[in-house]
């Protein structure tokens, strides 16, 4: 199957895909993008709502670690996650006038940010031309032959920017979101599945 026929049938699966996480400032997305890691974006979309509300990111900076961790407990990792947040918080106003830059390095020098979550801050914050290879992704491309079984996630986001070169920004959210709602780890809906014909899954 080309790439151009695979694409379009990416766009008739979500034809409007976009970020599941709820944010209105560019330090709200890279929070919740931390907050992320081992939980369910719905459940982050519940928690930074409580967050957010309480705090802007001066706040973050001077809130005790003791009240971020009770509000952000539903995420799991809460300890770890909480003094995250308050170094990432301290950071940005001390070393970015409190914006968060397009610098990858700086990025990924912030903690609880590695690769994934820096591409996914760097795609929707600054339309740049990369993939977060999540779980969904990293599934979603094997089971299609985009990668190999034996992958690591930087190996599947190197297969991808060789594939899709350009087009890896709206693509991110949209093989994501097919992993999630289609090709789902378990009883995924293969029966009248667009891609059955170059699938691995069932082979």
């Amino acid at each position: 199957m080309k790439n151009d026929e695979i694409i379009r049938i990416f766009d008739e699966y979500i034809p409007d895909p976009k970020c599941s996480l709820n944010y209105s400032k560019d330090y709200e997305l890279l929070i919740a993008t931390v907050l992320s890691a081992q939980c369910t974006d719905e459940r982050v979309n519940q928690v930074t709502k409580v967050l957010f509300n309480k705090y802007n990111l001066e706040g973050l900076s001077n809130a005790s670690i003791e009240d971020i961790t009770n509000i952000i407990r539903p995420c799991g990792n809460m300890n770890r996650k909480s003094i995250y947040i308050k170094e990432i918080a301290n950071r940005l106003i001390k070393e970015k006038d409190g914006i968060v830059p397009n610098d990858r390095a700086y990025l990924e020098s912030l903690p609880g940010v590695g690769r994934k979550v820096c591409n996914v801050i760097l795609a929707n914050l600054f339309n740049e031309n990369v993939i977060a290879v999540d779980t969904h992704v990293e599934r979603v491309s094997k089971r299609l032959g985009f990668a190999k079984k034996d992958d690591n996630p930087l190996k599947v986001e190197e297969r991808l920017n060789k594939k899709f070169e350009d087009k890896l920004g709206r693509l991110h959210h949209q093989i994501l979101l097919f992993g999630r709602y289609y090709c789902k780890s378990k009883n995924p809906l293969c029966e009248n599945c667009k891609f059955k014909n170059i699938c691995n899954y069932k082979k």
